[in-house]
């Protein structure tokens, strides 16, 4: 039963709609603090805010021809191909022969290393600051639901 005051035209408030958009906006802050301790020096590839996007597309699905890493990566099919070419010139990507008339993309070994570095880090920034390894792997399995929910094609 709705309280008395409540307006009948109005939907339902949804008893989590506060601590998810809480969520968004530490996802949000969280993301853009990590980005400006990321490593940095002549041993790293400095990449591009939209550059970074697709190679974790790249790394998480390597064989992914360009339009599906725009799909998954929620960005125009021309900003990945801008993206690539920027990503090949630095030794980070190799595009390969696909299917039919189209081409795969993978990451090459300087990526495998560049990600490591940034890995080692990303886990030197925080370490300390989750102690527990039990909440840790709970926050890594909802963060990834999110993710997953947020590409997936729906």
């Amino acid at each position: 039963m709705s309280p008395p005051d409540a307006d009948p035209a109005q939907p339902p408030v949804d008893p989590l709609a506060e601590p998810l958009a809480d969520l968004a906006d530490l996802l949000l802050n969280v993301g853009r603090l990590v980005r400006a301790r990321t490593p940095s020096g002549p041993e790293v590839v400095a990449l591009t805010e939209t550059e970074r996007t697709v190679m974790r597309v790249v790394d998480l699905h390597p064989g992914a021809a360009p339009s599906e890493i725009a799909r998954r990566a929620r960005v125009r099919r021309t900003n990945v191909s801008a993206a690539l070419q920027a990503l090949e010139g630095k030794g980070m990507v190799e595009r390969r022969p696909g299917t039919g008339r189209g081409v795969s993309v993978v990451p090459t070994p300087l990526a495998r290393t560049n990600l490591r570095l940034l890995r080692a880090g990303w886990s030197r920034e925080l370490a300390g600051v989750v102690d527990d390894r039990d909440a840790l792997r709970r926050c890594n399995e909802v963060l990834a639901t999110v993710e997953r929910h947020l590409t997936s094609d729906r």
